[in-house]
């Protein structure tokens, strides 16, 4: 790290998030007049970082030989903001990736056709399957033979897919929170042992399975691409094994960058990784990436409640708590904290190890260890970066403080 802060500070800094004239700019605005506008605790959303994103993925993804048989579907599990999922559906050739009733209806709701949703089934019910049909054109991925039985019954002589679990996962630095395959056995998908029983169940019903589906972990990086390519190489064996498969959806779990050592994911090699599987496949892929979508388009406004000192740590208290955005608590992923005036210009030395803390009465309620700051006696505000998806989308009224506003910005 430099001597001089910027570099601590300036990892994050993007021409619509940076620091201009001693302000913290966001979308065009100081961050100081979007508070003064609209209060805090806020979640306020870039609507143009989100597009730019999407635009990343399809720069990527087109410049490979998949660029005519490719699909984005938006998780929108990370961001269901009405405005941001208006603002979604008028992007071109995307669809929602939904895994829940009221998550379909809502995106209806927003513009999508239910022919432009695949729904993920985790513990189908039957209730969920009587809402389901209410939705000509939805497809159902069943991530277990239970779901195959259950949609089975209803719909028989319709197409689904299976999602099957690799037993092999890629995740953020050895995340095991955001791993959902591995070592461990968890309740995601269908393993090899079990597959072709989950076939048979599907003839049995007359059900034709033309998708595979597998999404293995969350938030990785250039660095887990290899491990990337081994995931899909092992989920080859039950395309292979699924002679009726037209699509493959290689799920999401595309990361950005949350702390200083991080380094943005190279979409290039992540395509070219899905190319050298693909490219000579007669099959359609899709992709689910809501965290890379939406992650970095959002931003939470905080009122600083107290600065204070207890034996050795120096503690920064906001108003608001780990339940309107709960990814630190949950998956030790960290919101960098930032001041509204600009600290690059502050010696390193001269900065102070913070512990920025909510007001929930929780022990876990705690958005940084140890984050650089500058003197923060004479502000009034911070802002957390990376707030744009599995935040508000988590929220929770614990404590009865669950209040936040949500903004979307052009």
């Amino acid at each position: 790290m430099e001597k001089n802060s910027s570099g601590y500070f300036s990892w994050w800094q993007r021409p619509d998030l940076c620091y201009q004239d001693d302000q913290l700019f966001f979308a065009g605005n100081t961050v100081q007049h979007l508070i003064d506008e609209h209060g805090t605790p806020t979640f306020v959303y870039s609507g143009q970082r989100v597009a730019e994103n999407i635009q990343r993925l399809k720069t990527a993804l087109n410049a490979t030989t998949l660029k005519d048989r490719y699909s984005i579907l938006y998780a929108m599990k990370a961001n269901r903001f009405q405005p941001l999922l208006q603002l979604i559906r008028q992007q071109k050739s995307v669809g929602i990736d939904a895994c829940s009733p009221d998550e379909v209806a809502l995106a209806v709701k927003c513009g999508f056709h239910p022919s432009q949703i695949s729904f993920t089934a985790g513990s189908l019910s039957q209730k969920d399957v009587a809402r389901l049909n209410e939705f000509d054109g939805l497809f159902m991925d069943c991530d277990s033979i239970h779901a195959i039985r259950t949609w089975g019954e209803l719909n028989s002589g319709s197409e689904i897919g299976i999602r099957v679990n690799p037993a092999i996962g890629v995740n953020r630095e050895n995340n095991d929170a955001l791993q959902y395959a591995g070592a461990v056995t968890t309740k995601f998908g269908v393993y090899k042992e079990q597959f072709l029983e989950a076939l048979q169940v599907a003839e049995q019903y007359k059900l034709s399975v033309t998708k595979i589906h597998f999404h293995t972990g969350c938030g990785f990086l250039t660095a887990q691409l290899t491990q990337l390519d081994k995931v899909i190489e092992t989920c080859l064996w039950f395309v292979d094994n699924c002679p009726t498969v037209k699509r493959v959806n290689v799920g999401g779990g595309l990361g950005v960058p949350h702390v200083f050592s991080d380094q943005p994911l190279n979409l290039a090699k992540w395509a070219g990784v899905l190319e050298k599987h693909f490219a000579h496949r007669d099959i359609h892929l899709e992709m689910e990436p809501g965290e890379y979508i939406a992650k970095d388009s959002g931003i939470l406004l905080l009122s600083k409640t107290f600065l204070e000192k207890k034996r050795q740590t120096l503690f920064l208290g906001v108003d608001a708590g780990f339940n309107i955005a709960p990814e630190p608590a949950y998956y030790k992923l960290p919101f960098q904290p930032a001041p509204l005036t600009d600290p690059s210009l502050t010696p390193i030395e001269y900065l102070e190890k913070v512990m920025v803390v909510g007001n929930i009465n929780e022990a876990l309620d705690v958005w940084y260890e140890d984050a650089l700051l500058p003197d923060m006696s004479d502000e009034a505000n911070l802002v957390l970066i990376n707030a744009g998806a599995y935040s508000s989308s988590m929220a929770s009224n614990h404590c009865m403080r669950g209040e936040f506003k949500e903004i979307l910005l052009d």
